[in-house]
């Protein structure tokens, strides 16, 4: 899609445009996924319906706006880093053909972008964004200071759920805070499976994360922010009064976590990717049984 997208492109402008693309992952999208399914998870519930369609479009388009910067961001914070492991050295940045200065500008130009879609909304999703915005600039430093970072990010991902809320009914009640602190446990599950990727060179890089500091206890962690995680959404569940086709979602969810568990059960880098991206699945599986759990109300 990439490729044919840039055929377009005067042929002098293709190669950089491919890098800022490949900065801010565009051609892996699977990030910007796992986003998306909580915002829209909030989305449904706030609304008790099909979303006004104005937000729906605004909210869809930030999450790929201010995952485009967050990547953006952790690539200039992991500028150093990102030479000594294997599976980043390739990225723009590391591999010098995206100067940080140049990293600093796409991520400042797509906050801007960001910050104008939510002026379409109201003021308290307007004050929220802010302290979106500081998670997303904070994230990226913090695997230098502490080692847990995924908590950061869990945060700054699911930021968009409570400006959600706010969007499509004015206040965030507590089933929305609820949903933050779910999709946070959720978010620690599947980037803790990401870190598990890189664990050996992170430690030998002085980069600090959840792998490393659960160490030999990772998949019995793994397993229990798993159960919490489901044990938050059931009380979602009961406090949105959601019915049946829910409820079967989270036994989807269940059958996931414990398919993915089994898959990593060996620690292979491959097995722990694979992990991180089904999750995809997950998410969409949640939001499946939200949309019908409130069709057939």
């Amino acid at each position: 899609m990439l490729d044919w997208l840039l055929t377009r492109l005067p042929a002098p402008y293709r190669s950089k445009a491919r890098d800022y693309l490949v900065l801010t992952r565009m051609d892996r999208p699977i990030g910007a996924l796992l986003l998306l399914w909580p915002t829209w998870w909030a989305l449904w519930l706030a609304a008790s319906d099909f979303p006004p369609v104005k937000l729906l479009v605004i909210f869809t388009l930030g999450v790929f706006s201010m995952r485009a910067a967050g990547c953006a961001i952790n690539d200039f914070a992991d500028r150093k880093l990102d030479p000594q492991v294997e599976r980043t050295a390739g990225r723009p940045i590391a591999a010098g053909r995206v100067t940080p200065r140049e990293a600093l500008i796409v991520f400042a130009s797509l906050l801007v972008f960001s910050f104008v879609l939510v002026l379409f909304t109201n003021k308290l999703t307007i004050w929220l964004s802010f302290a979106g915005a500081a998670l997303a600039a904070v994230y990226p430093f913090t695997k230098r200071y502490t080692h847990l970072p995924q908590v950061v990010l869990g945060a700054a991902f699911g930021w968009a759920i409570p400006m959600a809320f706010a969007a499509v009914m004015n206040t965030v009640p507590p089933v929305g805070w609820l949903l933050f602190i779910a999709n946070i446990i959720w978010s620690v599950v599947y980037d803790t499976q990401y870190a598990m990727v890189d664990r050996d060179e992170d430690i030998e890089a002085g980069a600090k994360s959840t792998a490393i500091l659960f160490g030999d206890a990772d998949l019995p962690i793994l397993g229990i922010l798993m159960a919490t995680f489901l044990l938050a959404m059931v009380f979602v569940g009961q406090r949105a009064t959601l019915g049946w086709p829910y409820w079967l979602s989270l036994l989807a969810a269940a059958g996931l976590f414990g398919w993915q568990l089994w898959r990593i059960r060996g620690h292979d880098r491959a097995a722990c990717l694979w992990a991180f991206r089904n999750n995809n699945w997950l998410g969409m599986a949640v939001w499946i049984g939200i949309v019908l759990a409130l069709a057939f109300r």
